[in-house]
């Protein structure tokens, strides 16, 4: 029996699946690595980033500037006063916690040269009435020197976050230089800061700082490519194995070894029924005498 079933219509299918699954699968594999890749790459620049020295924020933003991507999360200072006149609350923010949400409490630090940066100081509670502002702690009086991590505006496309109409006083959805500058009284940096230190060391209590990025996972993209990979292999490795199986069973059929489907029919149309076993068979009758 030789194997001209795979001329047949369902094996030209089944292997032209096979042909189209391969390729996909490889390409998919190595997207997964490639994802792999970059995600380690980002975790060692953020981890690099985290460690440089601050350095002023003029020297890596200035009003109107975006925050490139190479100085996103590098540690800068700044010095000058805190305007709360003009401070609003992000809201939906999670918590150091990650499940219970409240706010973002952004406050203008007005430096020195005229120029202002907004500062993330930290979490609050939302409360019990979300439509009206939050008891948050009063910022700093007089002259502070801030540390924080460079952060870019947040945008739609860059956050996730829908910039809603009709919000509540002083509550806003995008923490955005460029969105709150109108008005203000001072131009405002590009960017924002996350708050991680203030000198001399702010009284009484503070919003909850937010924690820095999280860059030792690594996610299981790795582990999602050599998935794909084994499920390359395993295509025409499963080919193989039904072709085999599909040509031994004919094999059988056309040997007499194995009945086909639904019974052997005789000749007649009709099952034979099997000969009985010898010592079945019924005794001859014995002659009588007259």
């Amino acid at each position: 029996m030789s194997y001209r079933f795979l001329l047949s219509r369902r094996w030209l299918l089944l292997t032209l699946l096979g042909l189209v699954l391969i390729p996909v699968m490889v390409k998919l594999g190595f997207w997964q690595f490639h994802r792999h890749e970059d995600r380690v790459a980002n975790n060692d620049q953020i981890a690099a980033t985290l460690k440089s020295r601050p350095v002023p924020v003029g020297e890596l933003t200035a009003p109107g500037r975006e925050v490139s991507g190479d100085r996103v999360w590098r540690s800068v200072t700044a010095t000058g006063r805190y305007d709360t006149r003009h401070e609003v609350v992000a809201r939906q923010r999670t918590a150091a916690d990650e499940a219970t949400i409240g706010y973002f409490v952004i406050t203008p630090l007005v430096m020195d040269d005229g120029n202002a940066l907004l500062v993330n100081r930290g979490w609050v509670s939302p409360g019990n009435d979300i439509t009206t502002y939050p008891d948050v702690p009063p910022a700093p009086r007089g002259e502070v020197t801030v540390t924080g991590r460079l952060r870019p505006d947040e945008t739609t496309g860059n956050s996730g976050i829908k910039n809603k109409q009709g919000l509540p006083d002083r509550q806003i959805m995008l923490i955005n230089s460029e969105l709150l500058a109108g008005g203000l009284p001072y131009p405002l940096v590009g960017g924002y800061v996350e708050l991680s230190g203030t000198s001399p060391q702010p009284k009484g209590e503070q919003p909850e700082l937010v924690p820095g990025p999280d860059h030792s996972s690594i996610g299981n993209h790795l582990a999602y490519a050599i998935q794909w990979w084994l499920f390359t292999a395993m295509v025409p490795v499963g080919w193989v194995v039904l072709a085999r199986r599909e040509h031994r069973d004919l094999l059988a059929q056309a040997n007499g070894t194995r009945p086909p489907a639904g019974g052997a029919a005789g000749p007649g149309g009709t099952v034979p029924a099997p000969a009985p076993d010898a010592d079945q068979r019924p005794e001859p009758a014995q002659a009588t005498r007259p």
